[in-house]
């Protein structure tokens, strides 16, 4: 059972902030061998779903840049599962309530995201599609994709 809280940066807590930034580290920098900047100044502007398993360890989390940020749409980033939560379907449950949240927020808009390359398939199966050609970025093969937009957000996750 995960606990999902969705919440803009100033309602972070120092735990949550250290928490994140600690499994975005140890997933994005460390595991995947990447050397590059993810603090890179977007978190304040940001929505942040965190979803905490029963012992209150971070077991998922991510970001939602909003429109005009980045792209024309809200963009859902820095997508990460714990390393010792994964293979349960905790992915696909993150992206889920990430989409809701985003939707809910951003009623009349689009999601956009930056995928790695070998998880096309994994976001296509979520109702994303593909806008572009693959690029490198951190010298990961990615594909740039968009959700249509819905108009009937599905529900919001607690504060």
């Amino acid at each position: 059972m995960i606990d999902w809280k969705w919440k803009p940066f100033g309602d972070l807590s120092a735990v949550d902030l250290h928490d994140i930034l600690k499994l975005r580290q140890d997933v994005f920098v460390i595991e995947q061998h990447c050397i590059y900047p993810d603090i890179d100044g977007a978190d304040p502007r940001c929505w942040h779903l965190l979803g905490r398993d029963r012992s209150g360890e971070l077991a998922a989390y991510l970001r939602v840049v909003p429109p005009g940020q980045k792209y024309k749409e809200p963009a859902i980033g820095r997508v990460v599962a714990n390393p010792d939560k994964r293979r349960n379907g905790l992915g696909k449950e993150l992206m889920q309530v990430g989409i809701r949240c985003t939707q809910f927020q951003y009623p009349d808009s689009g999601i956009r995201i930056s995928a790695q390359q070998y998880l096309t398939h994994f976001y296509t199966g979520l109702g994303f599609e593909q806008v572009g050609e693959m690029y490198l970025e951190d010298d990961i093969p990615h594909i740039e994709m968009v959700m249509p937009a819905k108009h009937h957000p599905q529900g919001r996750v607690t504060d």
